[in-house]
């Protein structure tokens, strides 16, 4: 008798150790890589959105941040979930305008210069997004804007002719071209040698949000910030189709309601860091400056000559798209 229950618990014990194993084995794991800091909104809006996704899930899915480029570059980021280095990733659309015009509309200067417009271009813009990411093995997931984007200039600016010759930051193909436009010569840097790339002299100026002034202590090199409104480009969080495909109807659940939970938080963080942002520089001895009417008038024909050049390159599709934005 002692021997038989001697055998139903070791039995019951390898059982034990056997679903154990199981449930350990069931556990799946994602990288996410981002090219930002970990204090900057858009970072600290992943690592909530990976919080809910492993709470929802129940631990089935654990994704890990990779946080300011620490696992691939921005640039490298859209090739590793596309090719499953990564299961999902967060990108900067604006920067693979080249390989496909509307990835970039949105960094299309004065088309969409307010929070409302940026989300009527959005919606616009979202159908054809996820055409071609579905083309290239890949899904969206969400996607929140960058605060509005301004001007930082090592000195003051009256009109787009005072940019010429200036080291100008350019990190996307729309940037490098206002570069040229006004004359300004562009420096190719990336979000994470900027604070060296300024304090070196590399550039002298550059177009982006407050919040990446702060993010990168801007207010230490250059004084100047024209708060031009210019254009929300977005950030969009992508997943491999493949690595999503895997996933059990429940998880794959969480990850979607986790996702859609992140794009209104993010777009209210977007708003909140915006004002913050401009406030604290300018608590750091920054000038805070509108644009004056010739800067905002010379910058405006660098939108129109923008747009015009976009829609060349873009065709049929960048006019279906641009038609659905302006009847939104």
């Amino acid at each position: 008798m002692k021997r038989r229950l001697f055998a139903l618990t070791t039995t019951a014990a390898a059982l034990t150790l056997a679903l154990a194993g199981g449930a350990a084995f069931a556990q799946t794991k994602w990288d996410l890589p981002a090219a930002y800091p970990a204090t900057n909104f858009h970072s600290e809006n992943l690592v909530q959105f990976a919080a809910d996704v492993d709470k929802a899930s129940a631990g089935k899915l654990k994704i890990t941040v990779h946080a300011n480029g620490a696992l691939f570059k921005a640039p490298e980021i859209k090739r590793a979930v596309q090719g499953g280095q990564a299961q999902a990733g967060e990108i900067l659309l604006a920067n693979f305008q080249n390989e496909w015009p509307l990835f970039g509309v949105d960094g299309l200067p004065f088309l969409a210069d307010s929070y409302d417009q940026s989300m009527r271009l959005y919606k616009a813009q979202k159908p054809f997004l996820e055409k071609k990411l579905a083309e290239q093995g890949m899904a969206l997931l969400y996607s929140v804007p960058w605060p509005t984007q301004g001007i930082f200039s090592k000195k003051p600016l009256d009109a787009g002719a005072d940019l010429k010759g200036m080291k100008w930051r350019a990190y996307s193909p729309s940037t490098a071209r206002i570069a040229e436009l006004v004359g300004a010569q562009p420096v190719t840097v990336q979000a994470a040698e900027l604070s060296q790339a300024m304090a070196t002299g590399v550039i002298e100026s550059y177009m982006s949000s407050g919040s990446t002034g702060m993010d990168t202590k801007t207010y230490e090199s250059l004084k100047y910030f024209y708060d031009t409104q210019a254009w929300l480009p977005k950030n969009a969080v992508i997943v491999n189709k493949a690595a999503f495909d895997a996933l059990d109807a429940p998880t794959k659940q969480a990850v979607l309601k986790a996702a859609a939970d992140a794009e209104v938080r993010g777009l209210a963080a977007s708003k909140k860091t915006n004002a913050d942002s401009l406030e604290k520089l300018k608590a750091n001895g920054m000038n805070i400056l509108p644009p004056s009417p010739q800067l905002k008038a010379d910058m405006k024909k660098v939108g129109d000559v923008m747009l015009k050049e976009w829609l060349e390159k873009a065709g049929p599709e960048g006019k279906a798209l641009i038609d659905a934005y302006n009847k939104s």
